[in-house]
């Protein structure tokens, strides 16, 4: 006797549904291990973990600064002219070298003034004794005017006579001074202690007073200036601290590492409307001559201290789609990424106000091979900070708060 097997129509399509569903899950699992697989530093990963250098997060007290390209300025500068007209005779002088305050400088040829001073003085001689002369008359005349020889109009002439003669040789005296004054106008000396630049009329030329070019242009440069600007955002800041005390300057000239500290001196009286900054200048004693009058220097300007301040290397600081970020390297071994807030930098640091605590580790140096979450191999690990700068050795600061 044959049986007959016979599926409805609702069974079948059961059967069928079942069969998809368990190749859906098949599927999935396949896919979840070949995932795993290729996950980096996993278990059966293809990928070996990423080497990298670490730094570990501290905290230390940092400057606040305001930075800004600055320009060295002579304290004081005097472009040396002839008062009168002559012709040089000596140069008592070689082009660069330091003068003192009183030094001669150049002379000039002294006989045409000498020769006018000695007219002088003769022809004031020559009026005094005709003064004396006259007041011995008008003394004569004023006796003879009391005995009635001679009336009061003939004695009263004699007496402006007498004034007349005075007054000339006033004026006499007044002409040897002015020769006098000339004559000494033939030594040139220096006005200030400087340092002289090139010499651009030579002896025997022929000058003329106040004439253009000058004779040699004098620059003090100890003390020296140095004078940079700064946005008028940092006004209010700077005039803050600075009537608290002295405020500390720092100036970098160009390719060197050490810097020169000198004190903030001049903050200028109005904002510059064309830039929308603020002219500050800066006084160096500037013993050593680092500084040069017409060089550009890297200057730092030092506001206040930030006590405590979370700092890491700024390489170690990314850039990506949401923000800044870091990758932490956590207990084992593993590059989270972190976003983090930054308010400034100082030297090769950044200043992190949100996102990193003192100890962690950050990675510095290897990010491109390290991928979100993976796993690492610390290679080395650097000192995160500096050591503290030292009066003779501040390195730069790369922005300022």
């Amino acid at each position: 006797m044959k049986r007959r097997f016979i599926l409805r129509g609702h069974s079948f399509s059961a059967w069928l549904a079942l069969l998809a569903i368990l190749t859906f899950l098949s599927a999935c699992g396949s896919k979840d291990s070949v995932q795993a697989a290729g996950q980096p530093g996993s278990p059966g990963s293809g990928r070996p973990p990423a080497p990298v250098v670490v730094a570990s997060v501290q905290q230390r007290d940092v400057p606040i600064q305001v930075t800004a390209i600055g320009n060295v300025e002579a304290y004081q500068m005097v472009q040396i002219k002839s008062l009168v007209n002559g012709q040089i005779e000596n140069v008592f002088f070689k082009e660069g070298q330091d003068v003192h305050k009183g030094q001669l400088l150049v002379q000039l040829d002294k006989r045409p003034f000498q020769a006018d001073l000695e007219k002088a003085i003769g022809m004031l001689k020559k009026d005094q004794a005709q003064a004396e002369n006259s007041k011995l008359q008008q003394a004569r005349y004023g006796e003879l005017e009391k005995e009635g020889v001679i009336s009061r109009e003939q004695a009263d002439l004699q007496r402006a006579q007498a004034k007349s003669d005075q007054s000339t040789v006033y004026a006499d005296q007044a002409t040897v001074d002015a020769a006098r004054v000339q004559l000494q106008y033939t030594d040139i000396k220096a006005p200030i202690d400087a340092r002289t630049g090139a010499l651009l009329m030579n002896k025997g030329n022929l000058i003329k007073a106040n004439d253009t070019p000058f004779l040699v242009q004098l620059n003090q440069v100890a003390p020296i200036y140095v004078t940079f600007s700064v946005p008028e955002v940092n006004l209010p800041e700077v005039r803050q601290y600075a009537a608290k005390g002295p405020l500390k300057v720092l100036a970098f000239p160009k390719g060197e590492k050490n810097a020169s500290m000198g004190t903030l001196t001049f903050i200028d009286n109005g904002v510059d409307t064309t830039t929308g900054t603020v002219k500050l200048k800066g006084t160096f004693l500037n013993k050593d001559r680092r500084l040069w009058p017409g060089e550009y220097v890297d200057a730092v300007l030092e506001l206040s201290v930030q006590k405590n301040a979370v700092v890491v290397p700024t390489k170690a600081i990314q850039n990506g789609q949401q923000g800044e970020y870091v990758y932490v390297v956590t207990q084992d071994n593993t590059a989270e990424p972190r976003p983090v807030k930054t308010s400034g930098t100082y030297q090769d640091l950044s200043l992190v106000s949100a996102g990193l605590n003192p100890g962690e580790r950050v990675i510095v140096d290897g990010q491109v091979r390290v991928a979100p979450n993976g796993k690492v191999v610390v290679q080395s690990t650097v000192s995160g900070v500096p050591a503290e700068p030292n009066p003779n050795a501040v390195a730069p600061a790369g922005g300022g708060q």
